[in-house]
């Protein structure tokens, strides 16, 4: 196939996808700096200054207002490996419905300061998005999160439920106590894990893990800021921060507070999803099988106060990545659901 068939077919499949996903890139050739300073996200980027652990930081996000009146703004809190990028399209479906949107780049993550000395929570994280709403006076929102952000959407309900209308969790990690199950791992581990990492092994990872063996432009678009830093100047200072942010998913459990919730709690699972943190370093003894999301959702459901379970068969980790059509019906349903 010729270089400019390659090309019309590549932008073709980004439209029929109905993603962000661009056409194939020469991915040996990316590099980028701990701030993705040259990564270009689809909306545009504003920045809110934050006093920290004695450190001036900038929290990145994307703010979009209602395009109807009188609507609410809807806060989407990104995974682990994840910036708020991967919202785009998402985000320009509640658009299309009126909502407002907006979308954090967490302390750490994105285009956000990444400081190495620092503590790194979910309560932390939690206080400055908190800080960014009340900025930009929004009294209240819909928070979702997905994967690593449901942890964080999860504590932002719970510590903020008075500005938490309602609590929508996708594919969230933490739908189980991992350090019952699986030993602790100093910062260290993480560390020499990420120093290890390579875009053949990313690709691998999430090809496996996220999305069924299979693998398309669209999916390979969600790694190209990761093979960037891999690549980049910075890779020591990304995988020190990345082992710190690891630290609080197994150190920091919320399904242990999932019955205190006062707000009410959607939970949108794809019931394929099999992430299991951990599982590879299982305590002795232990043949409990982690990440089996067929399960765990309706384990959430049971032990939030009303809670409404969708479940998704046959998507995985990512179903608003996978299958979008499938994954904004039962959105939009649980966006309307009292």
């Amino acid at each position: 196939m010729s270089p400019i068939k390659v090309m019309c077919f590549s932008a073709l499949l980004a439209l029929t996808n109905n993603t962000f996903a661009s056409s194939e890139v020469n991915t040996k050739s990316l590099s980028y700096d701990a701030l993705l300073s040259s990564y270009q996200y689809d909306f545009k980027v504003n920045y809110f200054n934050i006093e920290s652990q004695k450190q001036s930081l900038k929290m990145a996000y994307i703010h979009l207002k209602p395009t109807k009146e009188n609507m609410p703004t809807v806060t989407l809190m990104h995974g682990k490996n994840f910036n708020s990028d991967y919202w785009t399209t998402t985000a320009k479906y509640l658009q299309s419905l009126g909502f407002g949107v907006l979308i954090p780049d967490q302390i750490g993550f994105g285009k956000s300061s990444k400081p190495t000395n620092y503590q790194y929570s979910f309560a932390a994280l939690a206080h400055h998005t908190h800080a960014l709403i009340d900025s930009l006076n929004l009294k209240q929102t819909i928070v979702v999160g997905h994967s690593m952000g449901g942890m964080l959407a999860s504590r932002f309900a719970l510590m903020y439920p008075n500005t938490t209308t309602k609590l929508i969790l996708l594919n969230p990690i933490g739908l189980e106590n991992y350090l019952q199950y699986v030993d602790y791992k100093d910062t260290n581990f993480f560390y020499k894990n990420e120093l290890a990492k390579t875009p053949e092994g990313v690709k691998k990872y999430q090809q496996k893990n996220y999305y069924d063996g299979k693998w398309n432009a669209t999916y390979s678009s969600l790694t190209d800021f990761i093979t960037g830093q891999i690549q980049g100047p910075d890779k020591e200072q990304i995988a020190w921060v990345n082992a710190k942010t690891y630290d609080m998913i197994f150190t920091q459990p919320v399904i242990t507070e999932f019955k205190d919730f006062t707000v009410p709690v959607k939970l949108i699972i794809g019931t394929r999803d099999r992430t299991g943190p951990g599982r590879n370093w299982k305590k002795d003894g232990v043949d409990y099988e982690l990440g089996r999301y067929d399960k765990l959702g309706k384990n959430a459901a049971s032990l939030i106060p009303n809670a409404k379970l969708y479940e998704l068969d046959n998507l995985g980790h990512l179903p608003q990545v996978e299958d979008f059509e499938r994954f904004k019906t039962v959105f939009k349903q649980a966006l309307a659901a009292e």
